[in-house]
This record gives structure tokens, sequence and C-alpha cells, in this order.
């Protein structure tokens, strides 16, 4: 646990060089320009003045999320952004702008918007304060003085998210009650002090998804169940269950101090047998029963608070069930409220009525075009007719006497060829074509009777 006095300091040596802007080692003239004070009015040289302030004020949030703390003060920036010895003039500006726009708020300030009686040390805050700055303050003064502290809105609000998350996704997220300290050490890695860690809760606390309760001076959180719902007071209930809880641990610690207990006895026992100790080997002995007896006289009360923690996430778990089962009735009723059976009923035979008329309207559509059909072929069957009564009708036509002698004439004279002619042409040409010799004998048969005309 951190001490309550402890502060998040910015390391020394500045800014590494890789998480600089380029200029910075590179342009010095922009540097100095940088480094020099902002003029009394932004009225003077705006652009002067958009231009550093558009470089700082980037800057200043980003190096914050790096260092991975929400709180920040001028000393701290001054010291993380020192170059050859010197510091930029103008950040007191930038930190005034800053808290202008409401990107950054005093600390104080956000602590007095939300219930931070459960802080011991949240009346302090003022007294601690340098006289200056409370003057200042009273009176009005805009400065920003070097010790005061500052919360970068926008990160504490997702330093807020990841602690939320790291309790949902943690063992001890069983019961929305948790022991503030054991809140606090989940959280170690997330929050690099407690002071960070305060303010996270005051943070959760102000989105109303924590809210925090002093039970028997001890300090309990209690977190909404879901992440958009919204915390509900702690009441008899959770302080109950959270007793059960912390009975659970206790009786469990006990129950494993004791296991230890047991074995330490009975090596002592094996340790005095060897040594020849009779008597004090059984009293060791002896010792070892007792302490197992107590052991399951502690596991026996142990089985009934975890059966009692059982029934209760049980009963947590079907409640909501129920809630849902409940939302999902209330929907289906909104989603039915203007449909009745009758008017399903009216529909549904409004929808048969207008099938039936469809169908006749189809039906009688396919009539007309096969009634037309018909007449058309009526008369294409009558047209027809009367073409084949014209065509018996006519006279023939006057045409030649089929011829009954042949087209051509035998007197044709056809000049006498050899034997030897005839196969010398069909040796050549069964040399040239190939595949035509063994027709020869067929050919020579075909040809014979011509040649004998």
């Amino acid at each position: 646990m951190w001490s309550p006095g402890q502060e998040s300091e910015a390391p020394a040596g500045g800014e590494p060089a890789g998480l600089l802007p380029p200029e910075w080692e590179e342009d010095e003239e922009r540097m100095s320009f940088l480094f020099s004070a902002f003029k009394r009015s932004r009225e003077v040289n705006s652009t002067d003045w958009d231009s550093k302030m558009g470089f700082w004020a980037p800057l200043v949030l980003s190096h914050s999320r790096r260092q991975g703390a929400v709180r920040l003060r001028l000393r701290d920036l001054q010291e993380a952004f020192q170059r050859k010895g010197s510091v930029p003039l103008g950040l007191a500006t930038v930190l005034q702008d800053l808290l202008r726009r409401g990107e950054l708020q005093r600390e104080s300030d956000f602590m007095a918007s939300v219930d931070s009686s459960w802080i011991s040390w949240g009346v302090g805050v003022f007294l601690l304060k340098p006289l200056k700055w409370t003057l200042s303050n009273v009176l009005g003064d805009n400065k920003v003085p070097a010790e005061e502290v500052l919360v970068a809105v926008e990160l504490l609000k997702e330093k807020a998210e990841d602690v939320y998350r790291l309790y949902q996704n943690s063992p001890i997220s069983s019961h929305p009650v948790v022991a503030l300290s054991e809140l606090s050490t989940l959280c170690a890695s997330s929050c690099p002090d407690e002071r960070t860690f305060y303010l996270v809760l005051l943070q959760l606390q102000k989105e109303k998804r924590v809210t925090v309760l002093e039970q028997n001076g001890e300090k309990i959180v209690k977190f909404a169940r879901g992440l958009h719902a919204k915390v509900s007071p702690v009441n008899d209930v959770d302080v109950g269950v959270y007793q059960l809880m912390q009975s659970e641990r206790l009786l469990s610690r006990k129950v494993e101090s004791l296991s230890q207990e047991s074995e330490r006895c009975k090596e002592d026992a094996r340790q005095a047998c060897r040594a020849g100790k009779k008597q004090l080997a059984l009293r060791h002995l002896k010792s070892k029963q007792r302490t197992e007896k107590r052991i399951e006289a502690l596991h026996a009360k142990l089985d009934t608070v975890q059966g009692i923690l059982d029934r209760i996430y049980a009963s947590q778990t079907d409640q909501m069930v129920f809630n849902a089962y409940q939302a999902g009735v209330g929907a289906l009723k909104l989603s039915m409220k203007d449909i009745t059976v009758e008017k399903a009923e009216s529909l549904v035979d409004q929808i048969q009525e207008l099938c039936d008329t469809q169908d006749e309207v189809s039906q009688t559509l396919a009539g007309m075009g096969m009634n037309g059909l018909d007449s058309d072929s009526e008369e294409l069957e009558k047209e027809l007719d009367i073409l084949l009564q014209d065509t018996t009708t006519k006279e023939p036509l006057d045409l030649p006497d089929t011829p009954h002698k042949p087209f051509f004439s035998t007197n044709v004279p056809n000049p006498s060829i050899s034997d030897a002619e005839l196969e010398a042409e069909l040796e050549k040409l069964s040399l040239s074509e190939g595949g035509l010799l063994p027709s020869y004998e067929s050919s020579k048969r075909q040809l014979e009777p011509t040649l004998m005309l």
C-alpha cells in the first residue's frame, strides 16, 4: 500500500530524444522562439501565440500519457522539458489555456466536485498547499503556481476505464463488493501512487460506477454490474455477502496455517523417533492429531460458508435471468401492442380473397386468349378449303410429255481403245495415287461394256 504523502515525480533528465518533435534538435531558431514567453495577450500576435500553443499543449498531454500519470505540476514539466540548461518560459500560459478549455482541472476542484469524505487525507489537501497558491485562488488570480497539482481530465477517464476493466476481468469480480485494500493491490500496476488511485475511484464514483462505504473501520467498494449500469447504494445484503467473503478468506488462511502446523508436527515426530526419543515423538503425534481435528472443524465451517455463497451467486444469476426474461416480455408486449387474433384472421381472409380474385382474373385472361385463337384457326381452315377448291377446278398445265428414249444418242462414235492402253493407264494411276491397283480388275470389268460399244 502506498503512503498517503507519496508524490508522483517526473523522471530526471527530461524527455528522451526519440519522443520529442524533430525540430527539438534540428531547428535552433524555432526552438528559441518556442522557449520564449508568450505575449501578454493573444491579440498582440495571434499567429505566434497559436504556433506556440499548438506545439506545447499536445506535447504536455502526450508527456503525461507516456508517463502513465494523470497528475502533473508546472515544476515537473519544466524539469522534463529542459533543453541546454534552459526551461520553456511559456508553460504556465499553456497550462492556463488547458485549464480554460477544460482539458486540465485543478486537483482540489475535482475532489470538491465529488463526495470524497471517505478519503482520510482529502481535507488536508488544501491545508498542505502553499499560502501563495491559496491566496491566489481566493483573489481570483489565474496564474498557475509551480507546485499546484493539475489533473488531465481525459487521461483520468481513460485510467478509470482501465481500472474498471481490470476489476471486471479479475477473480474478485464474482461479487460487486470488495475491500479497498484488496482493490488497491489489484490496481498497483495501473496506478503509480495512492493519490492517482483515489482520483481514479473518484472518477468512477462521478460516473456512478462505484460507491465507497466505510464499514467497521474498513473501506469497501461496490462496483456496478455491467459496463453501462449504474451502481446502487450499499445495502445490508451487500454487507452480509462481504462479511461472508471475508469469513471464507479468513477460514481458508486458517486452514492453510494449521495444515502447515500439522506437517511440522509430523516432521518433528519423525526426527524425535530417529533420535530415540519415543515420548517426545508421541507428544508431537498428539499435537498433530489435535491440529487435524481443528482442521476438520474449520473445513466443515468453510464448506458451510462456501455453500451459502454458492447459493447467493446462483440467486444472483437467477435474478439476472429473471430480469432478462422480464425485459424480453416487455419488449414483446410493445412489439405486439396492436396485434390481435381477430386482426390476424381478418388479414389472412383478405389475403385469401385477393389470391382468389387474382386467380379468377388470370383464368379470364387465359380464356379470352384461347377463344381468339379458336376463331383465327377456323378462319384459316376456311381459307385453306377455298384454296384447295380453286386448285382442283383449274385446268391442268400444258406440260410436255415425258420422254421414253434416252437423252444420249447411242450413235455417238466412241474411239476404240485397246486393252494394253487401258492397262498402261491404270498402272500410271496406281503408281501416282496408291491403292488403285487392287481395284484394277473391277474397273476393267466396268469399262468392258463401254469398250464393246
